[in-house]
């Protein structure tokens, strides 16, 4: 395909990212809030997972295609994409406060991930029985998530069984259940196409100018695939629901190294590019950093914001040069 046929599936990959992160936005928030479920654990695991579907389909397709720099780029790269540059928007928009249940179990969650990845690819390599322990341990952690939700608080559900009957009993939830679970379909399919010819539009133009395969997975196809965490955060963060703006990203990098890269990695065995010890040092220190302004105060705020997505655009630009 032309470069100019490849610049308007681009188009088309940006207007199914935004339409579809609209539906999905709205439909997690209003099923959260039906159900009385936290935005913050639908970010993190619904709209979180959902968002990171393109991340799978590319790493996973590398994988199978014997391209392990694009599949393990594509983890790190939009990680540090995720944590950096969506983030810091995120707090560039509406400053916000962190919740006890983020500090507490899902950035500590974050960063021990993060460590963990890094430890499988120091050597540059990850086995299937290294992609298998790291699907347990994302097992492990939606099991801890589901326990937080079996032990919230009496007091929310008896305010939730109140405002049913108010509303005129379960019929009425249903249907309401029914059409938002619709909307967050909807959208979700609109997001993992958008983001699949995205990748694929953006992937063929850079390849076109003969950049190296690691060098376009760790920041053509990774900041493409987190296009859909980007635009998703934004929404919500524009309509105020932080939880699933700050617990999209947060799920995302946790669901990325857990998930996409055990799936690629039991698919089949990768040997990756020496520049991955660069890239794993940048996300390391800038996990680290989002942690720790996570921490601070439970508040990240605009100038916070700035810092991040100063340091995510820096990992760019060292990636161009050789030094990421």
């Amino acid at each position: 395909m032309t470069v100019l046929g490849d610049a308007a599936l681009l188009a088309v990959g940006i207007a199914a990212l935004w339409f579809g992160a609209r539906w999905l936005v709205d439909g997690a928030s209003r099923l959260a809030t039906s159900v009385g479920i936290s935005p913050l654990v639908v970010g993190l695991t619904v709209v979180a997972f959902g968002t990171s579907a393109p991340e799978v389909t590319v790493s996973v397709t590398a994988a199978l295609e014997g391209q392990g720099d694009v599949s393990v780029a594509n983890v790190v790269g939009s990680n540090v994409f995720n944590l950096g540059v969506i983030l810091g928007i995120v707090a560039v928009i509406a400053p916000f406060r962190v919740t006890s249940a983020l500090l507490r179990r899902d950035a500590l969650a974050m960063i021990g991930t993060t460590v963990i990845g890094a430890v499988i690819l120091s050597n540059r390599h990850a086995s299937r029985l290294e992609g298998a322990v790291l699907l347990a341990l994302l097992c492990c952690y939606l099991g801890a998530i589901g326990l937080a939700i079996r032990r919230a608080d009496s007091d929310d559900t008896a305010a939730d069984s109140t405002a049913v009957a108010l509303t005129g009993g379960t019929d009425g939830e249903t249907v309401s259940l029914g059409r938002e679970g619709v909307r967050l379909l909807a959208g979700l399919g609109l997001v993992v196409a958008g983001g699949r010819v995205l990748v694929d539009a953006a992937t063929g133009i850079a390849l076109s100018l003969g950049i190296s395969a690691w060098l376009v997975g760790a920041t053509v196809v990774a900041a493409g695939t987190s296009l859909p965490e980007l635009v998703t955060s934004v929404v919500a963060a524009r309509r105020g629901d932080m939880g699933i703006a700050a617990g999209n990203v947060v799920g995302s990098n946790v669901f990325n190294l857990l998930g996409v890269l055990g799936v690629a990695a039991v698919v089949r065995p990768m040997t990756v590019d020496p520049a991955v010890g660069r890239s794993l040092a940048w996300l390391l220190v800038v996990t680290a950093i989002g942690t720790a302004l996570l921490a601070t105060g439970r508040r990240v705020s605009r100038r916070e914001g700035v810092a991040l997505i100063a340091i995510g655009l820096g990992y760019w630009l060292a990636s161009a040069l050789g030094f990421g």
